[in-house]
């Protein structure tokens, strides 16, 4: 361990440790699973409870491009700190005082925790790896993380039953906001290399100045300067958009096949382990190309549309390895959009790809309950396989990334600056 922590690699190391535990604590809820049950046994309506996930996921999409522009201007490890202590206040209060605008007000505090990381995360693993001269692992390191993410919530899932059964919400309470505290704990150990001007230090990622504005527009120029840019921020969205919506009826679905109550977790879990398992993988496909990860999103809608319409429990086999290919993808996507930018303003590009991910997400909610009145879990499963095949085609047809010269003309354009080499990979790969 010793020789870990000092060899060459040990700053890498360090970071990815931080990163680990980090990701771990943040999902290691034991209120995830259970907290419809408290807003119903608080006397809740369906209806009221699904005007709360709307107030979650408009807060979500509020504070999604304001938060990552405050993070390229001020700090982004403050932010990281500052994310999980707000969702701790909202747990807090659910528990405290369990009512309708208490959980309205957690909802809030949530949505703003997970906007203060969308973005602020991205930018600053990417720039540290940068700046060691590791961006090559970004890939690998992101996806562990959120394997172990995934891994959390499933452990927290696990835990959350007996926990109930001896304390009940108050118990659970407590352990999610003993866990957020913890994890804003980690949050201060991040390292972040940021100074005012480039020309200071060869190795440090430039800060952008003046002000909000100003870097707001530093975002949107390079986004509308570098179609690389666009195309990638666009993957990212519609890739993670799909299946991440879906998952919420993941438990709906396994419900419909028939199965008792007490295996719907089970089947649930399976899924959850598929996710996990896509996180852990995604580091093998870094050099693939285009058409290649285009095969990943065939084969994925594919196992999803045939486990879906099997209408049997066994068909969750096939929906878990669907939905590990879409997790590989989902990393592989956001490698590439941090891949593409160059500016200063990381964090801000970073979280217009999540603005768009909170836009196609809420489309993807309100097509699921347009459709859920003439169709059943399964058949909408199934069509919503359907984009990625779209996707993958467009993929196929859209040919390779833009060579190393190109790139670099955009960058001039954009008025980016890279501060470490950026070796051009071989022209046709993905990454």
């Amino acid at each position: 361990m010793i020789s870990f922590l000092r060899g060459p690699g040990a700053p890498v190391n360090r970071l990815a440790t931080t990163l680990y535990g980090y990701t771990f604590l943040n999902d290691f809820i034991l209120l995830y699973p259970v907290y419809a049950l408290l807003f119903v046994d608080t006397g809740l309506s369906t209806a009221e409870i699904s005007s709360l996930f709307v107030i979650w996921s408009v807060t979500s999409l509020v504070l999604e491009v304001p938060s990552g522009v405050w993070a390229d201007a001020v700090s982004r490890r403050l932010l990281l700190t500052l994310a999980p202590l707000l969702a701790a206040a909202g747990y807090a209060l659910w528990i405290i005082a369990p009512s309708y605008w208490a959980f309205a007000a957690g909802f809030v505090l949530w949505g703003a925790a997970g906007a203060l990381q969308s973005g602020a995360m991205e930018a600053l693993v990417y720039t540290e790896l940068d700046r060691l001269g590791a961006a090559d692992r970004y890939a690998t390191i992101m996806g562990r993380g959120r394997a172990l993410g995934t891994g959390a919530t499933m452990v927290a899932t696990a835990a959350a039953a007996p926990a109930l059964a001896v304390g009940g919400y108050p118990m659970l309470g407590t352990a999610s906001v003993l866990a957020c505290l913890l994890c804003a704990a980690v949050a201060t150990t991040f390292p972040e290399h940021r100074v005012e001007s480039p020309e200071s230090t060869e190795s440090t990622e430039e800060t952008p100045s003046g002000g909000y504005a100003a870097i707001l527009r530093e975002g949107v120029r390079e986004m509308r300067s570098s179609r690389s840019v666009r195309r990638a921020v666009l993957l990212l969205a519609v890739v993670w958009a799909v299946w991440g919506s879906l998952e919420e009826y993941v438990a709906l679905l396994a419900a419909a096949t028939g199965v008792v109550a007490y295996a719907v977790p089970l089947l649930v879990l399976l899924v959850s382990a598929g996710v996990a398992l896509g996180g852990v993988l995604a580091a093998t496909g870094r050099r693939l190309t285009d058409r290649a990860f285009a095969g990943i999103l065939a084969a994925g809608a594919l196992t999803l549309g045939a486990g879906a319409i099997s209408g049997v429990p066994a068909g969750f086999a096939a929906i878990a390895v669907a939905f590990c290919l879409f997790e590989m993808a989902t990393v592989l996507a956001g490698a590439r959009l941090q891949d593409r930018i160059t500016g200063p303003a990381r964090a801000t590009v970073t979280s217009l790809a999540g603005l768009g991910t909170d836009v196609a997400g809420i489309l993807v909610y309100g097509g699921y309950a347009a459709a859920s009145t003439v169709a059943g879990h399964d058949v909408i499963f199934a069509v919503f396989a359907v984009p990625y095949l779209v996707l993958a085609l467009a993929l196929t047809r859209g040919g390779g990334p833009r060579s190393g010269g190109e790139r670099r003309r955009e960058r001039r354009a954009s008025g980016g600056r890279r501060v470490s080499p950026d070796p051009a990979p071989p022209v046709g790969r993905f990454s």
